[in-house]
Formats: C-alpha cells, sequence, structure tokens
C-alpha cells in the first residue's frame, strides 16, 4: 500500500484483470498516517481507516486493498475480490461509499455470497466481488450461503462446494438469471434505492400463500386454537401452584 510493486514510471500501472484474495484485517498503524497524504486522495477515494486505541491487528485493511484495485483497473477492467460478506452491507464508513462509487460509476458485475467456513482458516463470511467497468446492465446478485458440505480439514472444520454447485453459480451468474431465493438481477437504480446494497436477501420476493377456506372451516381452526390456549393456560396454573407450593417448602439450614 505505501511502496506499490506494479508502476509504469512513478505512476501506478493498471490493469485489464485484477483477481485478489487480501487480507481483512491487519495492524498499519505504523505507516497509516503515510497513506493519508494529497498523492493518496484519488487513489483511496473512500478513505483510510482510522487507528483505534486499541486491537490494532483488526485494522480493515481490505479496504486499502479494495480501493487500490479500483484504481488499478484500466478503463472497462474487471476484477474479482474476496471481501467480508459485512462489507456488502454496511450502511455507513468507508465500506458504503466504496459501493457507492461502484454502484454511481456502473462498474460491477456482481457479488456471490459464500458458504460459511468456505476457507477453514476463518470462520469470517465472505462473498466475491465482481468489478466489471464495462457492465452497464444489470448486476447479479447471488445467495449461495446455504450450499456446500461440511467437512473436517484437519482440526478446522470447512465447506465445500460440489462441482454441480459450482455451476449452478457461474450459470446463473453468467447468464444474470432470477431464481427464487438464491439470485437476482437488479439494475443500478434497483441497488441505489435500497441504500446501496449488494447483499441479494435485500432484493427477494415476500411470498404469501393464501388458501380459500369456508366461514365453517375458519370457525373449527379457530376453535381449535382457542381450545389448545385454555390447556395451555389451566396447565400453566398447575405449574405455578406447584412452584409455589414448593418454594414454600424451602428452609434455611446454616
Amino acid at each position: 500500500m505505501l511502496h506499490p510493486y506494479h508502476k509504469d514510471g512513478k505512476a501506478l500501472k493498471h490493469f485489464d484483470f485484477i483477481v485478489s484474495n487480501p487480507p481483512f484485517k491487519m495492524d498499519f498503524s505504523d505507516f497509516r498516517d503515510e497513506l493519508d497524504s494529497k498523492e493518496n486522495k484519488e487513489r483511496f477515494f473512500a478513505g483510510i481507516p482510522k487507528e483505534p486505541a486499541k486491537a490494532k491487528d483488526k485494522m480493515a485493511i481490505y479496504q486499502l486493498f479494495l480501493q487500490h484495485i479500483i484504481y488499478s483497473l484500466k478503463p472497462g477492467g474487471k476484477a474479482a475480490v474476496v471481501v467480508p460478506t459485512g462489507f456488502i452491507t454496511a450502511q455507513s464508513g468507508i465500506d458504503k461509499k466504496i459501493r457507492q462509487k461502484l454502484v454511481d460509476n456502473k462498474m460491477l458485475a456482481g457479488v456471490v455470497s459464500m458458504p460459511s467456513n468456505i476457507f477453514a482458516t476463518t470462520g469470517t463470511n465472505v462473498s466475491i466481488l465482481f468489478i466489471d467497468g464495462s457492465n452497464k446492465g444489470n448486476v447479479v446478485l447471488v445467495d449461495a450461503s446455504n450450499l456446500g458440505q461440511k467437512v473436517k480439514d484437519g482440526k478446522n472444520q470447512k465447506t465445500v462446494l460440489s462441482m454441480e454447485e459450482e455451476q449452478r453459480i457461474i450459470d446463473v451468474f453468467n447468464a444474470k438469471q432470477a431464481e427464487d431465493d438464491f439470485s437476482v438481477a437488479v439494475s443500478y437504480e434497483d441497488i441505489a434505492n435500497k441504500n446501496y446494497s449488494l447483499s441479494a436477501g435485500q432484493y427477494f420476493e415476500v411470498k404469501i400463500e393464501y388458501v380459500d377456506i369456508t366461514p365453517e372451516e375458519f370457525d373449527e381452526k379457530m376453535k381449535s386454537f382457542s381450545d389448545n390456549l385454555e390447556d395451555l393456560f389451566s396447565e400453566s396454573h398447575k405449574l405455578e401452584k406447584e412452584i409455589k407450593k414448593q418454594l414454600a417448602g424451602l428452609t434455611y439450614n446454616a
């Protein structure tokens, strides 16, 4: 972050494609203030995480990597970046500012939210952010959090996707296909209206099933509910009396 390796002369080098799994948390307090310079204003457009009073090892360095990646893309460039899932819904701060830039500048292909423990070394839930400066159409949001099978990896547990599950994600993503409770294809405007949330679940339709019943069936159901409540209330009174009886029988022994 402080001394980027890829350069064209004095300027940062720009790429057509970037793939990255950056560290999420790391103590960079020793050079944090050096990053907060006039020269880095454009690169770190959303800001630089502040140094906490405690737990400096939990500084959100992924926010720097993500901004650096966005800055390092050529116009129309593409990137795939692993981020903590909390990034896609944070309602303030640097995370939201980054999402706003991606949406307002129409440079996002989509997001895939992965199952928990997809990495054996961390329990942090992760999502894969697909940046695409050429995508001016719909954005695909996939909730794959319920896929996969948990397996042991040494002393740790991780979730493994089957080939069929991986292909399902790829197919709906490439086709910008909507599947109930799994994926949606939404416009940039839709995302802005949802406070820039990139969580697929916030765009799923709420489905309510209605069943036609006759007045007689309705009365019968209501009577059944009422009878059950009476039984529960009666049982509750019996338990109350028994508890009071038991409490009254308690004595103090020194």
